[in-house]
């Protein structure tokens, strides 16, 4: 359906003999801000990396914008993409993590130009304008020739999902990104990505910023144990969970 823009399927992961997601099934609709709540350990981060294809799947599919990830269909049969096919299946993914991973010898402008000159090979006039316009976006003009180390967490942050836009993604994931701030700077990343949703980017947010989810999200899933245990409207679940594993988790952290 034209309105899907990604679908996860009973997904699987293990590593070794511990299984991390026993069976996950999502879907995201475009335009639609989904965030996903739940304990450390519960599988959240590495769904997200299933998504991406930092992780191979184990079991189930993920399709986004209507193709599979990480496999391809031939003759009939499923066959695993190579990493040239992955990383073109990427593109149409940003991702946020919760540590900057910027480029520590680049500036600012260099680390956002550095994808979609060398990935999509754009032409540097096109590549330059864009970044200019993202770091207005973000508010961080002014940084554009500094580097990294010369930079607050949160500006790091902002530049990082600067960065991830640079490819101009159909799908945002964003994987806990303020867990890594000092309180003051979580303010400031959680503005430009309400800014994104506002703005119709289709996101999947793994936080623990419970007024984030209420204020910004279309869906609010929770997870724990690998399993998908609840799912619905924000306000209703974090008001009213039906799930006792969800009480209890809201318990503790409201």
């Amino acid at each position: 359906m034209n309105d899907v823009i990604a679908e996860a399927f009973e997904v699987q992961k293990h590593f070794g003999q511990l299984e991390v997601l026993k069976g996950i099934s999502l879907t995201v609709k475009r335009g639609e801000v989904t965030c996903i709540l739940g304990p450390s350990g519960s599988g959240k981060s590495t769904f997200l990396r299933c998504i991406n294809q930092l992780e191979t799947l184990d079991g189930g599919y993920i399709m986004v914008e209507g193709q599979p990830i990480g496999v391809k269909i031939k003759n009939g049969n499923l066959h695993k993409q190579n990493e040239k096919e992955i990383a073109k299946s990427r593109e149409n993914i940003g991702m946020v993590f919760q540590s900057f991973n910027l480029f520590p010898h680049m500036t600012v402008l260099e680390n956002i130009c550095e994808a979609p000159l060398r990935v999509k090979r754009e032409s540097r006039k096109v590549v330059l304008d864009r970044a200019n316009e993202l770091l207005a976006r973000v508010g961080l003009s002014e940084k554009a020739d500094v580097y990294p180390v010369a930079l607050s967490g949160g500006q790091q942050q902002r530049v990082a999902i600067a960065r991830a836009l640079a490819m101009e993604p159909k799908l945002m994931l964003f994987d806990e990104p303020t867990s890594a701030l000092d309180p003051e700077l979580v303010g400031e990343v959680l503005d430009v990505m309400r800014d994104l949703a506002k703005a119709g980017m289709t996101m999947i947010v793994v936080t623990h910023e419970i007024g984030f989810a209420r204020e910004v999200g279309d869906n609010l899933v929770f997870m724990d144990g690998g399993y998908v245990l609840e799912q619905g409207a924000p306000r209703e679940v974090l008001s009213n969970p039906q799930h006792e594993r969800t009480q209890q988790f809201l318990a503790k952290v409201l």
